[in-house]
């Protein structure tokens, strides 16, 4: 009896690359930015998008070192801090990130959204990450 397996993990491509800005806004205007998550692999995988903890730096460069974290992508803006959700939108200040979850088949992809509704006048900076199963 001949058997054989070939192990493989789950590769991926985030676009565009991080940080995501949204530039100066008008107070009380909203745009929308894309990020499109596509599966380089041979396997499908999960995704889930949680918010940064509040040391996101030492996150990517861990991330960097052990290659088991997605990259974090920055949401640059005006605005104010709000708590984060993971099911349904991802509501992080001024930013509303979906899907937060779904699963991606072989050469897939997925497109997940990042509206921006500019609330208070200054600068508002967040930061979330992409968890992929498998990777």
């Amino acid at each position: 009896v001949r058997v054989s397996a070939r192990a493989v993990y789950s590769k991926y491509s985030i676009e565009p690359a991080s940080p995501i800005d949204f530039g100066a806004m008008f107070k009380g205007t909203k745009k929308t930015q894309t990020v499109v998550l596509e599966n380089k692999g041979m396997l499908n995988f999960k995704f889930c998008i949680h918010q940064a903890p509040e040391d996101a730096s030492a996150l990517e460069s861990q991330s960097s070192k052990q290659g088991e974290s997605a990259p974090a992508a920055a949401m640059r803006s005006t605005g104010r801090k709000s708590s984060s959700l993971t099911q349904g939108p991802l509501s992080l200040g001024m930013f509303t990130v979906s899907p937060c979850s779904g699963s991606i088949g072989p050469w897939g992809q997925q497109k997940i959204t990042v509206e921006c509704l500019a609330g208070q006048e200054g600068t508002c900076e967040e930061q979330f990450y992409i968890d992929i199963t498998g990777r």
